[in-house]
Formats: structure tokens, sequence, C-alpha cells
């Protein structure tokens, strides 16, 4: 299976993924070669298109615009890093994945849906990691400790509060309904956290 080392975390504004998947990396450097990158972005590109999409007003894509150019990033992303180095056997981790598409970008509207389901599986071939790491974190708090950091991209953190409770119910969702996804309680120390990852890390075998 050549998305057997493939690794993704996800979660919420604010909910602590990147730092745990830098953590992650570290262990997982000893035991193998591991590649980190992100989405959106992961090739000059696609990091171009992430400037676009993270930026500037809340309301400045429609939907589909805002859908359309994701897969874009996504298409060159697996093509250029995620696809090669799966090939080569190395550890792929990826800071937010399809996951983060279906919660923020479907909005509970079946148009989105579709659109999303037509070009996951007309992009992508459906092509899904072996393990995600969901950190779940009560939105509020998360707002807050990401405004508190240096982060610049701000266009998601300055949604409504709503909007972020709704897509925490969404990841809840995709979490009980996808096997492949490990929710974590963001609310527990980096350390609880990095040792809980690691603990169900090793025993998936991957």
């Amino acid at each position: 299976m050549l998305n057997k080392r493939f690794i993704t975390f996800e979660g919420g504004e604010g909910s602590g993924k990147s730092t745990q998947i830098r953590l992650f990396k570290k262990k997982l450097s000893k035991i193998g070669n591991v590649i980190l990158t992100r989405e959106p972005g992961g090739t000059k590109e696609s990091e171009l298109i992430r400037k676009i999409l993270v930026k500037g007003k809340e309301t400045k894509f429609s939907d589909e615009v805002e859908i359309l150019l994701l897969y874009a990033a996504r298409k060159d992303h697996l093509n250029k890093v995620i696809i090669p180095n799966l090939k080569k056997k190395n550890y792929v981790l990826c800071d937010r994945y399809i996951d983060s598409t279906f919660a923020y970008q479907a909005k509970g509207k079946r148009s989105n849906l579709k659109l999303i389901r037509l070009l996951n599986k007309s992009i992508t071939g459906n092509f899904l990691p072996s393990l995600t790491f969901y950190l779940d974190i009560d939105p509020s708090k998360g707002i807050r400790r990401s405004k508190r950091s240096s982060n610049k991209e701000l266009r998601f953190e300055n949604m409504p509060l709503s909007y972020h409770r709704q897509i925490r119910q969404n990841f809840l969702k995709l979490s009980k309904k996808h096997k492949r996804i490990v929710k974590i309680d963001a609310s527990l120390s980096k350390k609880e956290i990095g040792d809980t990852i690691w603990k169900v890390f090793n025993k998936t075998k991957i």
C-alpha cells in the first residue's frame, strides 16, 4: 500500500497540531526517513496558492473558488512531494490534508460536499493517509492561542466563533466515520499529547 507511511495531523485553529507534528517527526526520524510538509502548500507553487488562501478578507472568495484553489495546490503537492517520497518508502507527515477540506470548506452545503467528493476522486484518486491524528480543542480556547502566536495567516482565525464551532463538529463527525482518524484531547499538556500520539502510532505498526 503506497499510503502506508502517509500520516496526517488535523485540528482547528490553535489546536497545537503543528507543534505536535514537529515533535512526532523528531521521534519518527530515529526509525526512518521523514518528510514534513503541509497543506495548502508543500511545493513552491502550492505555497503561492497558500498565501492567496490564508491572508486577506474572510469573504474574498466564493466557496467554489476556494475549493478549486485548494485542489490545484493539493494536486501539485501530491505529484511533487507526497507520492514521490512514499515511493521511496519515506514517511510523509502532512500538516492538514483532505479532512481539513471537508471540515472547513464543506460548510454543511450539499453543493460544496458534492464538489469536494468529485475533486477528491478525479484529482487525487481518493488518495488517503493510513493514519490521521485529530487534535480536538474548544474553539474559543484555540482561537485565543492562535492569536497570541506570531502567526500572520489570520484569514480563518478572523471568522466568527460560530464558524469554528461548526468546524469542530465537522471534525468530530469525521473522526467517528473514519477508523484511520484518532481523536486526541488537545487540552492535555504538550508531553501528554505527544506521548499519546507515539503510543497510538506504535500500535498501528506502520
